[in-house]
C-alpha cells in the first residue's frame, strides 16, 4: 500500500461515454484537485473547476488495493448518497503518474482521472 501513499495533484479529468467519445469531465476542461492516500489506508479527494461556476466534489474514507483495482470506501462525502458506498477504480501506476478509471456515480460514463505525485507519505 505504501507505493500509493502521498499527495497527488490532478492533471486531467475526462469522461468516456458508452460510444467511446471522449469529453470533459463534470468539472470542465481544466479542473484542479488533490488526492491524499495515507499509508495506513485513509483517502481524501478534493476537486473543483479552475474557472467558472463554483462546484466542489469531495469525499473521504478508507482505501485498499485489490490487484489492479483500488477501492475507496466512503464515510464522508459532499453528496450524501455517496456515503457508505464502495467506489472501485482501475489503477495504472507509472512512476509518479497515477491513472484511475471508473464508472460515474451518476451516469453510465467512464471517468478517467490522471494524477501526478507531489509528495510522499512518511511512515
Amino acid at each position: 500500500m505504501t507505493e500509493l501513499a502521498g499527495v497527488w495533484s490532478l492533471v486531467s479529468f475526462h469522461t468516456v461515454d458508452e460510444h467511446g467519445a471522449v469529453g470533459p469531465g463534470p468539472l470542465g476542461e481544466a479542473p484542479v484537485g488533490l488526492l491524499f492516500y495515507s499509508a495506513d489506508g485513509h483517502v481524501a479527494v478534493h476537486m473543483m473547476p479552475a474557472a467558472g461556476p463554483p462546484q466542489y466534489l469531495s469525499y473521504a474514507g478508507t482505501w485498499h488495493r485489490e490487484g489492479d483495482q483500488i477501492v475507496h470506501s466512503l464515510t464522508l462525502a459532499a453528496e450524501p448518497e455517496w456515503v457508505g458506498t464502495d467506489q472501485s477504480r482501475q489503477l495504472s501506476l507509472d512512476g509518479d503518474r497515477l491513472t484511475l478509471t471508473g464508472t460515474s456515480l451518476s451516469t453510465p460514463d467512464r471517468r478517467v482521472l490522471v494524477w501526478q505525485r507531489i509528495g510522499r507519505a512518511t511512515l
